[in-house]
């Protein structure tokens, strides 16, 4: 606890992984907000434009792009602007989550329905659940399984149908806080997706004890096909504002929200498509200490939405909890009884943050 420390713009801190601060104490996030108000976004736009013109399909007969969705405001947002502001001819793709929510689907109908050509991949629901669980136990990642899939499965069709372009939406490393190595960067590898976004934890369905023949959805292209892929995020082209893109998807892709606030944060817009976020965005504040709250915060507070004073008393109203009624079904998904449930919770939390109260893990620090 004696080295654990907060930005002093928002409320990130430096438990985080990859996160760095400035002698201000600004962490990597809030001083990205500052250096973007200098960055020519024109010079941007014309690297995107040139960008779009390498991979629009000459005869139109084909898909110029592709746009990973799951029917939310950012992948709707990406689609949306591709298809009606630069007149590209997007494939949209979604990986399947487990314990979908109804939300989920309905937003993902609307979205396709708002005139979208879309791919639904399914990867098998047995190997994805035993993909989850090892990811659940070995990486305190509960759907560990699916974001594979997610980073592997949209390069993998992309090869097959020869679309060398696939847009994901904002860098979370650059936006949120965590490694700025791309901030100016457009292209980036599958190795960063191994490096980054997997935690190196790839090893994990290497070595599952899945059948190879399973695990066509979890694995990459090779290198060969991998290098003609050009992957890059909206972010980098355009100024990141997750609350626009929202009104834009609402607007015109049929984006609805939750009826009450999410679990554990104030907003009710992003998020809605799977029940086992809630678990993940749970064990990632008994890992670091910053919960789903927290990182809505943020975002509102770079935004210039929210002062920080005002973030904080918002965090401390919805200071994390997982859901009494979400514990049945993620015992019933992972096969578990409570006892094996709450062992793999304990085995990640960081103890230097959190002890037992009352049966319930309870933060032993206060946001400075």
């Amino acid at each position: 606890m004696q080295n654990v420390i907060w930005c002093t713009s928002c409320l990130n801190m430096s438990t985080r992984p990859r996160i760095t601060f400035n002698e201000k104490g600004q962490c990597n996030a809030c001083q990205w907000v500052e250096e973007k108000k200098s960055i020519d976004w024109s010079v941007r736009n014309k690297e995107l434009l040139d960008l779009l013109d390498l991979h629009r399909s000459k005869d139109k007969k084909n898909f110029d792009v592709i746009v990973p969705v799951s029917g939310g405001k950012d992948g709707s947002y990406v689609a949306y602007q591709l298809k009606h502001k630069y007149g590209m001819n997007p494939l949209c793709i979604t990986i399947r989550p487990a314990l979908e929510s109804d939300l989920g689907k309905q937003n993902l109908n609307n979205f396709i329905n708002s005139g979208f050509d879309h791919m639904h991949i399914s990867p098998d629901s047995g190997t994805m659940k035993k993909l989850n669980k090892v990811g659940f136990i070995e990486m305190g990642f509960p759907y560990f399984g699916w974001l594979c899939a997610i980073s592997s499965a949209v390069p993998r069709i992309a090869a097959k149908l020869g679309i060398n372009l696939i847009f994901y939406g904002e860098d979370g490393e650059v936006e949120y806080g965590g490694s700025s190595l791309t901030k100016n960067e457009p292209i980036y590898s599958t190795a960063y997706q191994k490096n980054i976004y997997l935690e190196n934890g790839y090893e994990f369905i290497e070595n599952s004890g899945v059948e190879r023949s399973q695990l066509y959805w979890y694995t990459f292209p090779d290198d060969k096909e991998a290098k003609k892929i050009s992957m890059t995020h909206w972010s980098y082209f355009e100024n990141w504002d997750s609350y626009r893109n929202y009104l834009i998807a609402k607007e015109h892709c049929g984006l609805l929200e939750n009826s009450e606030a999410n679990t554990a944060t104030f907003t009710n817009f992003s998020q809605n498509d799977q029940a086992l976020y809630h678990l993940h965005a749970y064990l990632m504040y008994l890992k670091f200490g910053f919960g789903r709250a927290t990182q809505d915060a943020g975002i509102e507070i770079r935004r210039g939405a929210m002062t920080r004073d005002q973030a904080k008393s918002l965090v401390q109203v919805y200071q994390y909890h997982l859901p009494d009624d979400l514990i049945p079904e993620y015992l019933d998904y992972y096969g578990m009884d409570l006892d094996e449930f709450n062992a793999v919770l304990a085995k990640w939390v960081n103890k230097d943050l959190f002890e037992i109260k009352n049966g319930k893990w309870s933060q032993k620090f206060s946001i400075v």
